[in-house]
């Protein structure tokens, strides 16, 4: 069996593809969902074959990296219009770099008046890779009505709902046309063959039979992108593509090695009532039974898409394994553990954070046994507590995947929790010096409470934190309780009188007084807190917004939107420059306060149709002031207030 991924950005056609090429033979078709990811195992020719589908949101590319890991191909599918082939560039960009051989397919041909070789340049300007074309199309009357095979040099009418017709080779423009075209094919393939240069300079005809070899040969080194074009809804160009990936594509060897020998890989996971979790499985160059060890364990059971039951799966085969809880999605696998996913397969990470609030206390333990349980499903799903409230904090890709797990927290564990942005990240400091005394005295029945101690309290450098020291003399504070200030004072620096975390205070214990029987490790830490509380009021508190570094990875077009979306959101451009990785991607690097992370990722949506994405990091505190800060601290001492 051999495996490829169809992928592409949405409204390309996917489905639609997927559905002509399992229908070419009219045998029955067999299909599985495991969460968004589509598998469909049909048979063409008498051979067996599965095809992965994702949806085309640009969200859910990075969950393209288990589909690519079990798939001896990609088939990218594009539509025909020049402007809309950047929205194929993060597809490509994943494709690229998981070194996947690559056919693409442009699709829905019969709906474009502009010139093919415009699209393929657009698609050009974003791949690393020689996009070569493999057929032209022959039109009438501005319609695309067949193509012209370029290495068989064979014509073909399209005919609505079926195979296309042979025809002679047009004369006239569309000749002219097949041999320049033709000619620059061969050339890119000869950049790889030895043999062909030498025919090409020799002006000797290469045999057909040749070429069709060389082509083999190179997608399976994947050094070229052949280019095939049709229109799948009307199954024109669909048997050729068949045709041409059951010839081209490379056996599941070619994927081991590409894996580093590892014998089978789990490529996507899914709950299922009743059954657990659920790992789709695919053997690549050893048999896999029930029983046998796989993954650092055994596996319990398999079952085939559609389905039925079997024992074991030959090399290429795909099948779902049950009681099977030990493997993980997106690994490759032998038989002593799960192997280490491979660097690409870790590009791309979630942008998207939100804080889920229960419906209950006892919703909140349910609550996180069930994310930990759809991570261990999810590979693009993270999961953590917020900082500031200890509620659960999940990181997703986009809007449509939130849905996808609330829908699942819903429909698998019975859970609908509110969801909210995280609080942004302020924090306060003081700007000024403050001198305070605090006694702390309590008699109310039993054992009494007294410790005095006075204060000094100033700023430290920006980002150095929290420090303490003392100048005590003549024994006013008695050194066994300077630990216990040091201790309260420290405890103030969790709220400030803004109504947020305090930093970067130097606070000095200089005098204080004792009480022989009432003193206490206690008294002095109260004392101290409540004398630190006192002086960061006194000594000019000031508010800080956190600021992120934001790297932006983007296609070369976008970056030039993105100078005035940072700016508008008060953020500050450091530059950017072409991704030393990926042709037509720029890195754009900024800096933008913490509070406007969702509106970036709203904006950039806009901006880039969808097909940026974004790393993010804490870098540092900028001082904010005026009206601003106060509506700021308000709303938090509000919250406070009400919690």
């Amino acid at each position: 069996m051999r495996c490829i991924s169809v992928l592409g950005p949405s409204q390309s056609g996917k489905s639609t593809l997927i559905r002509a090429l399992s229908g070419l033979d009219g045998q029955p078709v067999q299909a599985e969902t495991l969460g968004p990811l589509a598998l469909t195992t049909f048979r063409f020719l008498d051979e067996p074959w599965c095809a992965l589908d994702l949806p085309g949101g640009a969200e859910f590319v990075a969950q393209a990296s288990g589909a690519l890991m079990a798939s001896d191909a990609a088939v990218l599918v594009v539509g025909p219009a020049p402007d809309a082939a950047v929205l194929a560039a993060p597809w490509l960009r994943a494709i690229e770099a998981s070194r996947t051989p690559c056919v693409l397919f442009i699709n829905k041909i019969d709906g474009v008046p502009g010139r093919l070789r415009d699209t393929v340049a657009a698609l050009q300007g974003v791949a690393n890779h020689t996009i070569v074309l493999r057929q032209i199309p022959i039109r009438a009357a501005g319609a695309v009505v067949g193509a012209v095979d370029l290495i068989s040099e064979r014509a073909w009418h399209y005919r609505e709902g079926r195979a296309s017709a042979l025809v002679e080779l047009p004369r006239g423009e569309v000749a002219a046309r097949e041999h320049e075209a033709r000619t620059a094919l061969l050339e890119h393939m000869s950049e790889y063959d030895d043999h062909l240069l030498e025919d090409l300079i020799d002006d000797h005809v290469p045999a057909q039979s040749a070429l069709f070899e060389i082509a083999r040969r190179e997608l399976a080194q994947n050094v070229l992108t052949p280019a095939f074009l049709g229109a799948a809804s009307h199954l024109n160009g669909v048997t050729r593509l068949m045709k041409a990936l059951r010839h081209e594509v490379p056996g599941c060897a070619a994927l081991s090695a590409r894996l580093g020998g590892a014998p089978a890989v789990a490529f996507q996971a899914a709950l299922r009532k009743h059954l657990g979790k659920v790992v789709a499985v695919r053997s690549l160059d050893a048999p896999v039974s029930v029983g046998t060890p796989l993954g650092g364990g055994t596996i319990g059971g398999l079952i085939l898409p559609g389905g039925a039951g079997c024992a074991s799966l030959s090399a290429g085969e795909v099948a779902l394994t049950i009681k099977a809880d030990h493997l993980a999605a997106g690994r490759p696998l032998d038989a002593t553990g799960m192997r280490a996913a491979p660097d690409w397969a870790h590009r791309q990470p979630p942008m998207l954070a939100r804080v889920l609030v229960p419906g209950s206390e006892r919703d909140e333990v349910r609550l996180s046994g069930a994310l930990a349980r759809l991570a261990e499903t999810d590979t693009s799903l993270t999961v953590g507590a917020e900082d500031e409230t200890g509620l659960p904090q999940i990181a997703v890709q986009g809007p449509q995947h939130l849905r996808r797990v609330l829908a699942q927290l819903e429909a698998d564990f019975g859970l609908d929790p509110e969801t909210r942005a995280p609080h942004p990240t302020w924090c306060e400091t003081i700007s000024g010096r403050a001198e305070v005394r605090h006694r702390h005295r309590k008699q109310s029945g039993g054992a009494g409470q007294f410790a005095e101690v006075a204060l000094v309290l100033g700023p430290r450098p920006r980002g150095t934190g929290f420090a303490f020291d003392e100048s005590v003399k003549g024994g006013a504070v008695p050194r066994g309780y300077i630990p216990s200030v040091a201790e309260g004072a420290r405890e103030a620096m969790a709220c400030g009188p803004l109504g947020f975390p305090v930093v970067d205070v130097a606070v000095t214990l200089t005098d204080g007084k004792h009480h022989a029987v009432d003193s206490s490790d206690h008294a002095f830490r109260t004392a101290g807190r409540m004398a630190v509380r006192e002086g960061l009021a006194l000594a000019a508190p000031q508010l800080l917004q956190g600021i992120d570094r934001v790297t932006i990875h983007v296609p070369s077009g976008g970056s030039g939107a993105l100078v005035a979306l940072v700016s508008g959101l008060k953020g500050q451009v450091l530059g950017f420059d072409a991704d030393p990785g990926q042709r037509g991607w720029d890195v754009f690097r900024a800096t933008l306060p913490s509070a406007a992370r969702d509106a970036l990722l709203s904006q950039l949506a806009a901006a880039t149709q969808g097909t940026a994405w974004v790393e993010s990091a804490f870098d540092h505190f900028e001082e904010i002031h005026g009206r601003e800060a106060e509506a700021i601290s308000r709303a938090r001492l509000s919250r406070a207030v009400v919690r």
